[in-house]
């Protein structure tokens, strides 16, 4: 992926599927048909393992998302579609990166990097450090870029997942009038 953030064109759409073989094929299969660039894709079963969760992350800059929406639901697994705004909704994305670390205080630069990431270093070579870190897209594309530096041998990125954001509103209390007698 790009260090870039995503940009307008960009649109995260959460498809709830059920859970069986060929879903994933047949969604990806109707967004190439139909000439749609996938910039992130995400699956895993929901809390209901009858049900799989799809974050798509899409490029339509030059074709309407009603259009691909549309053409979603008609696809017999497929439960609900949300368009996901940024604004109202939580995206995150996994790193892993195995960057080298090597003697002359660089290994100490890079454990202070992830550090400041709130990442994790998940395994340690003599002159190689791989770490995880997971945030925003935007936090992880920022955390890749000051890792470049020291030297990225292999990255993988998850794609985005995303969900929307709770309400904010708390429950009104309803009043209580009692009579004293």
């Amino acid at each position: 992926m790009s260090p870039s953030a995503a940009t307008p064109a960009h649109h995260t759409l959460s498809v709830l599927v059920e859970n069986k073989a060929g879903v994933l094929t047949r969604i990806a299969g109707l967004f190439a048909r139909r000439g749609f660039n996938i910039y992130s894709l995400a699956v895993a079963p929901t809390d209901d393992e009858r049900f799989s969760r799809i974050t798509i992350v899409v490029d339509v800059e030059s074709k309407p998302l009603e259009q691909i929406t549309k053409q979603l639901f008609k696809l017999i697994n497929v439960v609900k579609i949300n368009e996901l705004d940024p604004d109202e909704s939580v995206e995150r994305e996994l790193v892993l990166c195995s960057v080298r670390a090597g003697a002359g205080g660089t290994r100490g630069q890079v454990i202070e990097l992830v550090q400041v990431f709130e990442g994790k270093i998940v395994d340690v070579g003599p002159d190689q450090l791989t770490v995880m870190m997971a945030g925003t897209p935007a936090k992880v594309d920022d955390f890749e870029e000051l890792m470049r530096p020291y030297g990225i041998i292999e990255l993988q990125r998850t794609g985005r997942v995303a969900l929307p954001k709770l309400e904010r509103q708390a429950p009104r209390l309803r009043s209580v009038s009692g009579k004293v007698g």
